[in-house]
């Protein structure tokens, strides 16, 4: 596991951003043909199943399998960075780091301009603290 300190997170946030924000793309795209393809399979049950048109069936599921494909590749890409996704509805994501010798998880949501807040393992984003000058002093990235 990466620990950072605030300025390594900091570095690291337009990459995150972007690769966060890509992944946003692609779980919007997979939610639309998901639909899309409820709605189409409620259409051929109300017909009977007659009226089937495979060619559009194969379009959906070819969409639906190459944006989880690309949500997933964004998903190791940003895992990769050493930061972990806690909720991409939102787009919260936490960076580890170690404070007064406890890890602990810098705390940033998309659409912050900074990385301004942390909170414990076990607190999650309702427990997020303003960084302060005694969080800058007493954390540390690890190695």
């Amino acid at each position: 596991m990466k620990f950072f300190t605030l300025a390594q997170a900091q570095r690291a946030l337009p990459e995150v951003e972007k690769a966060l924000r890509e992944a946003l793309f692609f779980k919007s795209e997979h939610d639309k043909a998901e639909s899309e393809f409820r709605q189409f399979i409620r259409r051929i049950m109300m017909t009977g199943g007659m009226q089937v048109n495979h060619g559009r069936v194969g379009t959906l599921k070819s969409r639906q399998e190459q944006s989880l494909e690309g949500l997933k590749r964004k998903f190791d890409e940003i895992h990769a960075m050493g930061c972990m996704i806690k909720d991409l509805d939102i787009g919260l994501i936490d960076f580890p780091t170690l404070y007064k010798e406890e890890e602990v998880y810098l705390c940033w949501r998309f659409g912050e301009t900074a990385i301004e807040f942390w909170h414990g393992v076990h607190e999650g984003f309702g427990g997020r603290k303003k960084i302060d000058r005694e969080f800058i002093d007493n954390h540390h990235g690890g190695g």
